[in-house]
């Protein structure tokens, strides 16, 4: 790894992100093709947060913050901070003084797979935060790292500009390229959902909506009394 700090990379359209962070992550990852999505271990540590922005990117070592204070310089309003570790660390990287600086600059909130801390006062602050931990661990600042260059999470390479969307049921990266795609991918399964959901709420059943039954059968699977299968068991 090069130290090394990137200023003002391409960014999404903040206005299409937004729009696509209404959607929600579920939608959108299963519009993009289950694609995205930067794994289960990221959780928020608040309820009913959603958001979408513009990622910017830091690297840090374990243990060592100093990165992220050269990252919140590079944010502006509607960036969504997102910091990994070259490699695992669990120590609270992140608190309330960097939540302060980034609320100042505009930033949507902040994605880490590592730990943080001063979780009350983030609450407090309404700064939106999803990580992997959360350590009281304190850190040092004392390695050089990079800034808004591409990093991976849970097997997903996110770079600076990507967008990042967030909310209860985790994290997902869309490649900046591919926003608009998914506003149209995400719009087209909304609709599918709500003719499903008008269905179901009419008495159809999963089974004959999607043609599952057929699949069933294809599967080997039988349908048996109780009767019949106590007998087969005997």
């Amino acid at each position: 790894m090069k130290p090394v700090i990137v200023t003002d990379p391409p960014r999404a359209d903040l206005g299409q992100v937004a729009r696509l962070a209404d959607y929600g992550v579920a939608t959108v990852h299963e519009a993009l093709g289950r694609s995205g999505l930067l794994g289960p271990d990221l959780r928020p540590i608040q309820d009913g947060a959603r958001m979408g922005g513009t990622a910017v990117t830091a690297l840090c070592w374990p243990g060592d913050n100093l990165m992220i204070h050269a990252a919140v310089e590079q944010c502006r309003e509607g960036d969504v901070l997102v910091v990994t570790t070259t490699s695992p660390c669990r120590d609270g990287l992140f608190g309330e003084l960097f939540a302060t600086a980034l609320r100042y600059r505009g930033v949507k909130g902040l994605v880490i797979n590592t730990g943080v801390r001063d979780v009350s006062d983030l609450r407090a602050l309404g700064f939106p935060v999803w990580s992997a931990a959360v350590s009281a661990q304190g850190t040092v600042k004392a390695t050089a790292g990079a800034v808004n260059v591409p990093i991976v999470i849970g097997g997903q390479v996110i770079r600076p500009g990507d967008a990042i969307l967030a909310d209860d049921d985790g994290v997902m990266r869309v490649r900046r390229e591919d926003v608009q795609t998914g506003l149209d991918a995400s719009q087209a399964r909304l609709e599918k959902e709500a003719a499903a959901r008008e269905a179901f709420a009419q008495g159809q059943l999963g089974l004959d909506r999607y043609g599952l039954r057929e699949k069933l059968e294809a599967l080997g699977v039988r349908y048996l009394t109780a009767e019949e299968y106590e007998k087969e068991q005997a």
